[in-house]
């Protein structure tokens, strides 16, 4: 086991506030990609290409099908590729398959088994599932004629029926074909792409750390793991976990994109914040609440009270540094720990870092300013290029005439 670090949540791990907020989360992933019809359609020999089933029936009007019949069964061009299309407030996903051999009618077997949505659902999510259908589709075919005969292409119909409502109903499925062959499809939230890692920011667990499951990362992820905790930064773990320093921001935009961790900055007891809108949640919802209480109390203490906590957050201000703070409020932070108060406010958006932009004055107007003393670097990311400290960089700066300190 790795480590116990500061980023450890006390006694809140499975707390039902985050099981409902992961039941929430599946709740809404499957509304935005909610799946209205499953048909498989198919060419026939002298009909022509035809919907043989869908669930629930008579979804897909004529209409419907004559207009988007070229892109169900479709040219070789366009076979075995993922096609949407959307026509009539509907939107069609498919991956029409072609098998030749000349045991079939005109020597080949075009189907398509598809997902119909609403036009304005976003189908990303979908799209693997239709892929993955027709390849199982392809297998089952080649190996056991399941399509091309005519008593075991009947079973569509209701494994097309658990299909749409386990779908619907909890965004996986498990469908047992016969007695060596399942179907096993789950749909994958699509997440936005992480922001890019800097060196100068903290990596911290948005849950217990305990619950990580270190076997399941790759070996750069395992060997980086016991130095996250919540205060050191990309460039500190990287150099006491000996290793390169791209590879750690690699590894941690990896556990950014699923959620695992979140990013904060450095903390130091100079650094100034202030409250956001967000921190009157810490008042009306009591889930933010008892979770809050639990991350900021000082462990082997009482638990700390609300009234101290949001105190303390309101008594955050521009021109207040956390140092100003401990002195004004001693006996407020008897029960808590200044540096997890911080922490938490950041990851739940309760707070925002102020942070020191030096800009020098160019009085000649043919020379440039310092690369780093433009307004778009802060203390943090000159602090750790440089490798000064923030006092030696508050004395340069402080020396300097034509140096302005911009705060945002």
């Amino acid at each position: 086991m790795p480590p116990k670090g500061d980023s450890r949540i006390p006694q809140t791990c499975m707390n039902e506030s985050k099981q409902h907020s992961r039941l929430g989360e599946k709740s809404m992933l499957n509304m935005a990609t909610r799946i209205e019809c499953i048909f498989f359609s198919e060419f026939h020999p002298t009909l022509g290409p035809k919907i043989t089933y869908q669930v629930p029936e008579e979804y897909i009007s004529r209409e419907l099908f004559d207009t988007v019949q070229v892109y169900i069964i479709t040219k070789p061009e366009l076979q075995n590729k993922l096609i949407t299309v959307t026509a009539m407030e509907k939107k069609l996903i498919g991956c029409p398959v072609c098998i030749e051999h000349k045991k079939y009618s005109r020597n080949a077997l075009l189907f398509n088994l598809g997902l119909v949505c609403d036009a304005q659902t976003n189908t990303c999510a979908l799209e693997p599932i239709v892929k993955k259908l027709a390849g199982y589709l392809t297998t089952l075919e080649l190996e056991s004629g399941f399509i091309s005969k005519e008593e075991s292409k009947q079973k569509l119909l209701p494994i097309m029926s658990t299909l749409l409502d386990d779908l619907n109903a909890t965004g996986a499925c498990t469908l047992p074909i016969d007695d060596s062959n399942t179907i096993q499809l789950k749909l994958i939230q699509q997440r936005k792409d992480p922001p890019t890692v800097q060196e100068y920011d903290v990596p911290v667990f948005t849950e217990c750390k305990e619950l990580f499951i270190k076997s399941q990362w790759d070996l750069t992820t395992q060997q980086i793991l016991p130095y996250i905790d919540g205060f050191r930064h990309i460039q500190k773990i990287s150099a006491e976990a000996d290793v390169e320093l791209n590879l750690v921001r690699i590894a941690v935009q990896n556990l950014l994109y699923y959620g695992v961790v979140t990013l904060v900055s450095i903390f130091q007891y100079s650094n100034v914040y202030c409250t956001t809108p967000k921190v009157q949640s810490l008042i009306d919802d009591k889930s933010i609440q008892d979770e809050c209480l639990s991350y900021v109390s000082k462990q082997g203490q009482k638990r700390a009270s609300l009234r101290d906590v949001f105190q303390l957050y309101c008594g955050l201000s521009p021109g207040t540094t956390v140092r100003d703070l401990c002195s004004r409020y001693s006996q407020q932070l008897q029960r808590v720990d200044e540096r997890r108060l911080i922490q938490f406010g950041l990851m739940k958006s309760l707070i925002r870092r102020l942070q020191k932009y030096p800009v020098k004055v160019v009085r000649d107007e043919r020379s440039r300013p310092p690369r780093l003393y433009t307004g778009c670097h802060s203390y943090d990311e000159i602090c750790c290029k440089t490798g000064i400290s923030y006092q030696e960089l508050d004395e340069r700066l402080e020396n300097d005439p034509n140096i302005v300190i911009c705060w945002k």
